[in-house]
């Protein structure tokens, strides 16, 4: 096994590997972090330091790191069927057996189930299977498609257009158009309280409808609860008049639970919280607890009949039910399901993570707390004296980002935000420094 090298490695990846979402002179400048290990909640650096891991990855590694029984299940797919397409009317076992599992645990109609790599990808054939299924409707006039601000539904070309965040549109000059963005439920700052705004923004999004033309829009795209835009949690009955509006002007109600799915509410999937009935599902991250790239579109009967209908479906990836994916995704659920995790974040984890997240609402720097089941965020404020007196707008979440980090936890920051989503298996003592390094580092921004 070659010997770690800290120093070649950052070299080789400032010369030759372009980061996501990263500022990368800044990045190379400081040393690019390189995770060595991980088990269960915590991770190792690159200088042998364990930190905890406040976020699971990417809002994913739901079941923790380390898990075998998943590394086992990849390894006998691997020896047994390392890949075969989907194509050709032909597939594998494990396609055929995890989309059969997806269909029994989805809400309502979802019963059919179409695979992809990402949730990019998820709401990329989304898009396109509601543009063909309102061509087979003879409704080619139904084109747009509305989504909300702070939204964030992936990073190809059409899904940034449905992404409703500044940072990632203006860059590219997009959205494309045909795309249109509702006010999303985020109160704070408005002036308003939630309900009061929630209120407001269906006035809105029904003005926009009246406006473009009912008979115009194809599809509304919407996350139960907002993640990467702050995790904006949805204000009581918010949603459920959503889709009802959607459903009076006929107007297709795809959930994107690519975070909110597979337990990180407590539940299934969110769309069972607030009784959605969602014409597609979106999924992808909790799928396969992140250990191999993996996501899905679900589609109702009535979706997946027309299309049916249609003859020949001219859309799929190389991938698309890539049988060591599905072997995954089935090892992983077989975890979630043996261990009752997803019941432990309804029962036991969440609500001991939003007491400990609301802890930290009485310290001078956090202006609000926000969270549901096992994800939240603390909005933050800038502190009058001390080295982030002068923080510029929308950096306080990158600076409690790099605190947190040296203190031994990791959350993320966005804008003047941090938001945490921790490991279904953590434990109540990791939890709690979680919290407790969290604190710190909020003392020492606070000056």
């Amino acid at each position: 096994m070659t010997a770690f090298d800290l120093g070649a490695l950052r070299r080789l990846d400032a010369a030759h590997h372009l980061h996501p979402f990263t500022d990368h002179r800044a990045m190379h400048k400081a040393g690019t972090h390189v995770i060595r290990s991980a088990h269960g909640s915590t991770l190792v650096g690159e200088d042998g330091r364990e930190i905890l891991d406040a976020l699971a990855g990417l809002w994913c590694t739901n079941v923790g790191y380390g898990r075998r029984e998943i590394a086992d299940a990849v390894a006998e797919q691997m020896k047994a069927v390392a890949f075969y397409p989907s194509f050709f009317d032909t597939t594998t076992e494990p396609a055929i057996r995890l989309a059969a599992r997806l269909a029994q645990l989805a809400p309502g109609r979802l019963n059919h189930v179409i695979f992809c790599n990402s949730g990019s990808e998820a709401n990329e054939s989304a898009l396109k299977l509601i543009r063909g299924y309102w061509k087979l409707r003879g409704r080619r006039e139904k084109t747009k498609v509305l989504s909300r601000t702070f939204a964030y539904h992936g990073v190809g070309l059409a899904t940034t257009s449905l992404t409703g965040l500044p940072s990632c549109l203006e860059p590219f000059d997009l959205p494309l158009p045909g795309f249109l963005h509702v006010p999303g439920p985020l109160a704070y700052g408005t002036g308003r309280s939630p309900e009061e705004h929630g209120r407001w923004c269906l006035e809105e999004t029904e003005r926009t409808i009246a406006r473009e033309g009912a008979g115009t829009i194809a599809a509304f795209f919407a996350e139960p609860v907002q993640g990467a835009g702050g995790v904006i949690v949805p204000p009581p009955d918010y949603l459920a008049a959503l889709r009802e509006l959607c459903r009076r002007n006929e107007i297709l109600f795809v959930a994107d639970e690519v975070i909110t799915g597979f337990g990180r509410l407590g539940a299934w999937f969110a769309s069972e919280l607030w009784s959605l009935e969602p014409d597609l599902m979106t999924l992808a991250k909790g799928i396969t607890s992140g250990y191999v790239p993996l996501g899905a579109t679900l589609v109702s009967d009535e979706i997946a009949e027309t299309l049916a209908g249609g003859g020949y479906l001219a859309h799929g990836f190389t991938y698309t039910g890539h049988p060591v994916a599905c072997a995954a995704g089935l090892a992983n659920l077989d975890i979630l399901e043996r261990e009752q995790l997803i019941e432990r974040v309804r029962d036991e984890l969440g609500p001991r993570f939003l007491e400990r997240l609301r802890g930290l609402g009485s310290h001078p720097a956090v202006a609000e707390v926000r969270g549901f089941g096992l994800i939240g965020a603390l909005e933050l404020r800038r502190p009058s004296q001390g080295p982030y007196a002068g923080a510029a707008p929308g950096s306080l979440g990158a600076a409690v980002h790099r605190l947190a980090r040296e203190e031994g936890v990791l959350v993320r920051g966005i804008r003047d935000l941090v938001a945490m989503s921790p490991p279904f298996v953590v434990t109540h003592a990791e939890l709690d420094r979680m919290f407790a390094l969290l604190g710190r580092a909020l003392d020492r921004m606070w000056g």
